[in-house]
């Protein structure tokens, strides 16, 4: 995947030198941050190898979805709401169905199947069903008579407060009074030697650099592009932006089930739409005041909410029993398949 960094440069050369190519300026900005992401993946599964499946999920997850914030933050800053609502609901979506499906059915093609800790896919499971509440009350309350704008505001900021300590509360639950649930079968050891630790963290820093400045360059072209495609925003959001943010969880996750390492592709994949709905989220909508040009909200679309709603529910079935096959691979492609399907039809 490494020739995909040809893309970089091409990005950066288009979007000074032909910047009203907008096409071609945001499929090489997607490319480009495959690569990057992967690296992002191979780095932290290098720690998880020192630190234990638990840690370097998380560790995955956070600086995954460190470009998904920065794409975000990006959108935001240039005032595109529907953008980073479909941005969050697509990282939410795509975590649960495309990266935890695609884990599934790489790691159960050569297997009857394989084990993980149930006790943890359903903490992250009943996790994720809180997220999918607090969505669901921001659109109800907007839905309801005598609603306002400001009203909506201080709810959105009093939800973002609440989910943000929630996820700190899970973090404790998480790394302190139960790792055990989600330390996996690979137990912390000495394959990485401190040296490649502090590489491995250098290479998640510069990364992380480089995926803000293309990130930028991306969300730049993405009005028109969608324009000139005949696609709504919408969908670019949630499938498109939404991919390639989550490049470095969908290469890690698909890895580590490959390797029979489930434990770790359950924590990469449900541990990040988490980590979306629970931090990633509230962030934005409290940066909004700081950042964004008008404040954003938490009442997402109907159709974003019933998506999230419905990957909560299949996901929640498909691993509270602590094994996996590539049929439920197939399970959850097949239902994000036909959400994309879904939105792509929609006006």
């Amino acid at each position: 995947m490494s020739w995909l960094l040809f893309f970089v440069p091409v990005a950066i050369a288009l979007e000074f030198l032909a910047p009203d190519r907008h096409l071609l300026i945001f499929a090489s900005a997607s490319l480009a941050i495959v690569p990057l992401a992967a690296w992002m993946g191979r780095a932290t599964e290098q720690l998880a190898e020192r630190l234990g499946e638990g840690i370097g999920g998380l560790l995955n997850a956070t600086f995954g979805n460190a470009a998904e914030l920065i794409i975000a933050l990006a959108a935001l800053r240039a005032g595109l709401h529907d953008v980073v609502e479909a941005s969050i609901a697509g990282s939410i979506v795509g975590n649960m169905l495309l990266v935890l499906g695609g884990a599934m059915l790489a790691g159960g093609v050569n297997r009857q199947e394989q084990r993980y800790n149930p006790a943890g896919a359903r903490s992250q499971a009943t996790m994720l069903t809180l997220a999918a509440i607090a969505l669901v009350l921001p659109a109800a309350f907007r839905a309801a008579d005598g609603a306002t704008a400001a009203g909506l505001g201080r709810l959105s900021v009093a939800l973002s407060v609440v989910l943000l300590v929630v996820y700190l509360l899970f973090l404790a639950f998480t790394l302190i009074t139960h790792s055990s649930l989600f330390a996996g079968s690979h137990a912390p050891g000495q394959a990485t030697s401190p040296a490649s630790a502090v590489r491995a963290m250098l290479v998640l820093a510069g990364a992380t650099a480089m995926i803000a400045w293309i990130s930028e360059i991306m969300v730049g072209a993405i009005e028109p592009t969608a324009h000139e495609l005949g696609l709504s925003n919408v969908f670019v959001g949630v499938f498109l932006v939404a991919i390639m943010g989550n490049a470095a969880e969908h290469t890690t996750a698909i890895s580590a089930a490959m390797k029979d390492r489930m434990d770790l592709s359950l924590s990469i994949a449900i541990g990040s739409s988490v980590q979306v709905a629970l931090f990633v989220a509230p962030v934005l909508v409290l940066g909004s005041y700081v950042l964004g040009p008008t404040p954003m909200d938490l009442a997402f679309p109907a159709g974003l909410v019933l998506a999230i709603l419905l990957s909560v529910l299949i996901t929640g079935q498909v691993s509270g029993d602590g094994r996996s096959d590539w049929l439920k691979g197939v399970q959850l492609l097949t239902v994000y398949l036909s959400l994309a399907l879904a939105f792509f039809f929609l006006p």
